[in-house]
């Protein structure tokens, strides 16, 4: 049967609490919680260069910055690497003897790239050899990160690790600014975009655990995602166009999995009834060709982005929501 996940964040700075609704609500594929509003550390970028060891970071008035080779980690950096393990220690006195499947979210190599500076200013982007060793660096850390995860999960019988790539459409369309606000980055060909982003699902892969991808941005380059390794596709349903609909359709044929953003990431006016989300569903399977029975649960239902940016009831009735629809779907 189809089943319901979260993206990832949450709002709020209790990450007890926040992960105890998740476990309660997602029963079938629960996730690592982020909490971003305890501060930059906590945020995409943070968290994932929590990840990466190789590479010295600080952080700067105008972000995260690397600090070069054989570069020393500021105290931000070590912080981030500490609140995630924290937050793994939380999960595993919550969920140690959880027995089913488990998602972990991490920022992607294109993101950073468009996000975190090199030594001396302007966008790792900028430089393509920076960008390949932040790439690799990230795929080293993913390794580490899986073999933790599911060492503090011993039971898990699944391990799914989403990637985030909320800037690869604007990598690709030469749409990321400059440091200075004033220019544009130059375009990233497809098969650059495709390898550097292989290397991290491969990492991925190579340690069991399957590999998706996840935008909420118009434009993202599905048939690329799927040929550079991804085995899940994570999408916002309001920002599909009909050039989006076959290639997921492929993927759902090929038997990989779609997550489908069904509700707003922040509070909406009026909450939709399950059976109203279901039959949006519905609606664009049959749009796709596709019966619901056959696509069982290769296609999850989700939030359209993470919820960090709602109030502090909705998180728990949208995901209440997205369970029962996904019930309805198979059920």
């Amino acid at each position: 049967m189809s089943t319901a996940t979260g993206v990832g964040s949450m709002p709020g700075e209790d990450f007890v609490e926040s992960q105890r609704v998740v476990l309660g609500e997602l029963g079938d594929l629960p996730h690592l919680v982020e909490l971003p509003g305890r501060g930059v550390t906590a945020g995409m970028v943070g968290r994932a260069l929590g990840l990466v060891a190789e590479l010295g970071v600080d952080l700067q008035p105008a972000g995260w910055r690397l600090t070069g080779s054989g570069g020393a980690s500021g105290v931000d950096h070590r912080r981030a690497r500490s609140l995630l393990a924290q937050d793994l220690d939380g999960l595993e006195e919550q969920a140690q003897e959880y027995a089913g499947a488990f998602k972990v979210q991490v920022a992607g190599p294109w993101t950073l790239a468009s996000s975190v500076e090199k030594p001396r200013g302007d966008k790792v982007l900028s430089d393509h050899g920076a960008r390949r060793e932040l790439a690799q660096a990230l795929a080293e850390g993913l390794r580490d990160h899986v073999r933790d995860v599911r060492r503090r999960l011993p039971r898990a019988e699944r391990l799914v690790v989403q990637v985030d790539e909320p800037s690869v459409a604007a990598v690709l369309g030469g749409q990321v600014r400059t440091a200075s606000g004033f220019g544009r980055h130059r375009t990233v060909h497809p098969p650059e975009v495709s390898e550097t982003l292989g290397w991290v699902l491969d990492a991925i892969s190579g340690e069991g655990a399957e590999p998706w991808v996840h935008s909420c941005a118009p434009g993202a380059p599905w048939e690329l995602l799927r040929k550079a390794g991804a085995r899940g596709l994570s999408v916002d349903l309001a920002m599909l166009t009909a050039a989006d609909h076959d290639p997921l359709a492929e993927a759902l044929e090929a038997g990989d999995t779609v997550a489908l953003g069904v509700l707003p990431g922040t509070d909406p006016v009026s909450l939709p009834t399950d059976t109203q989300v279901t039959e949006s569903v519905l609606r664009w399977l049959d749009m796709l060709g596709l019966d619901p029975e056959e696509v069982g649960e290769r296609l999850v239902l989700t939030p359209a982005c993470g919820l960090a940016g709602a109030g502090p009831a909705y998180p728990r009735a949208a995901l209440a929501l997205l369970g029962k629809a996904a019930g309805h779907l198979t059920g």
